[in-house]
């Protein structure tokens, strides 16, 4: 989540992938920037990278075709060997199956932030909270007082990655902020619950209390037959409603909740895990259109805003963010300590029904960054080693953190890697949106900079090296088995 103002900046023309297709082929990889010794307390220039001897690049492809360094790369999902790519204006379609030089072979234009992307077989699903004309990639911006603007999520046909083509879209209350995929039980159908939040008395289609999710039934072979199925209330006014907000102690303010910003599946272990502003929760999805609330957590002294979640590998811990300040802050500073814009560490305890969330700890990164640098804690995935908890995670300016919380008191960093600020004058927005671990290699998306690949080269995660993943969504995990290749 970035600030109102950079989430409206988009662009209003639209590319067919197919002709822009070619572009990849001769898409050149970015020369690399000054590489610094890591220190624990100086900060690195401007565009200076500096990392830990275990983690190093391997490759850059920067913004280009219809894109350029203002369109705001967002989320990535994964399938084929491909990462696909959001953008406030579209998505970029890459080759990454030489990570060592990624290229790009498709790119549509189609502006509507934050473009958040997730996979299913030759599906994608594309979300859209940014008011629109209407559901087509020519749309422009709209108001969203206006009753005739449109949100919610846009699918596409990918069976051919060179070429991909628009099929549907669906419409839901206060767009879609983020979007998750849930298989159903029988695997003829996916379901998609959409996360969206922030509803006004002055908004027609996203109306307070908005205490919900959207749920889209898409049937897999007949795609264009989407529709929204369920709206599933997560906080009823009669059991006391969401975290009403206010101040936390150190006068910085706490969201109210009001719908979700990210939600986290396990599928296969029928729980969800829901960041939704101002709590934290645990959901049983056995009845897919029936998600209930085992367990709801607050932190009303160091949290500001519940952004995502993820699950270790044996379902017995979550780790939630904060994003405090929106992702347009500089809280990687001495005066925010070690807990604020953090993650927190949970141990789920009970079973059943009975599980509950218990606080474990905080982590966040170590290294000190400048008052130009957005920095907080945000999109990250779990790293695939048996027996082990380790994270990858973006930090936006703060860099690509590698951490360990196997010993969930006690968390570690292992590995780091970042770029100095994007001006030493004044903040600019910018750094790592995501960064997620697929088949052996960190893939991070940065805000101006584009695709960035790394190498993580630490005996902790070599087991990690094995794991092959056809399709990868970081909002769906799978429990690790041996010779894990989820499909």
């Amino acid at each position: 989540m970035l600030q109102p103002g950079l989430k409206r900046r988009l662009t209003r023309v639209f590319v067919s992938a197919a002709a822009v297709a070619a572009l990849g082929a001769s898409s050149a990889l970015a020369a690399p920037a000054v590489v610094a010794e890591p220190s624990a307390t100086a900060i690195p220039g401007v565009d200076e990278i500096v990392h830990s001897p275990n983690l190093r690049s391997i490759a850059n492809v920067p913004q280009q075709g219809p894109f350029t360094k203002d369109s705001t790369g967002t989320d990535i999902a994964f399938t084929k060997g491909h990462a696909i790519i959001g953008t406030y204006d579209g998505f970029n379609v890459y080759d990454v199956r030489n990570p060592y030089r990624p290229k790009i072979v498709s790119q549509v234009l189609c502006p509507g932030g934050q473009n958040d992307v997730s996979i299913s077989g030759d599906l994608l699903f594309l979300s859209t909270d940014a008011s629109r004309s209407d559901n087509s990639c020519n749309s422009v911006s709209k108001p969203a007082s206006d009753k005739t603007s449109w949100e919610g999520i846009k699918i596409f046909d990918i069976s051919n990655l060179a070429a991909p083509k628009y099929v549907a879209a669906i419409e839901t209350d206060c767009g879609s902020h983020t979007n998750t995929l849930v298989p159903d039980k029988r695997g003829k159908d996916v379901y998609i619950y959409v996360s969206s939040y922030a509803p006004a008395a002055n908004l027609p289609d996203c109306q307070p209390p908005h205490d919900k999710l959207s749920i889209i039934k898409v049937p897999v072979k007949d795609p264009a037959k989407a529709s929204l199925v369920a709206t599933p209330v997560l906080f009823p006014a009669e059991d006391g409603g969401g975290n009403p907000g206010g101040t936390n102690p150190d006068g910085t303010r706490r969201s109210a909740t009001t719908g979700c910003h990210d939600l986290t599946a396990l599928p296969e272990k029928d729980l969800m895990a829901g960041a939704c502003m101002g709590d934290g929760v645990l959901l049983d999805i056995s009845d897919r259109l029936k998600p209930r609330v085992i367990n709801r957590v607050q932190d009303n002294v160091n949290f500001a805003f519940w952004h995502s979640a993820t699950f270790n590998n044996d379902a017995t811990k979550i780790v939630f963010t904060d994003e405090l300040g929106g992702g347009g802050m500089a809280t990687c500073l001495e005066k925010f300590g070690p807990t604020r814009g953090a993650n927190g560490i949970y141990q789920i305890t009970g079973r059943g029904d009975d599980r509950k969330l218990e606080f474990v700890s905080y982590y966040k990164i170590p290294r000190l960054q400048s008052e130009t640098e957005n920095c907080v804690a945000h999109n990250g995935s779990l790293i695939p080693v048996p027996g082990k908890d380790i994270m990858v995670q973006s930090w936006y300016q703060g860099g690509v953190s590698v951490w360990d919380f196997t010993d969930a008191k006690n968390p570690k960093e292992i590995a780091f890697w970042e770029r100095g600020p994007l001006s030493n004058e004044k903040l600019v927005g910018g750094g790592t949106w995501s960064a997620y671990w697929y088949n052996g290699h960190i893939y991070s998306s940065d805000i101006v900079k584009g695709l960035d690949v790394l190498d993580l080269n630490d005996w902790r995660a070599f087991p990690a090296k094995l794991v092959r993943q056809n399709q990868f969504n970081a909002q769906t995990q799978y429990k690790l088995h041996p010779g894990f290749n989820n499909n």
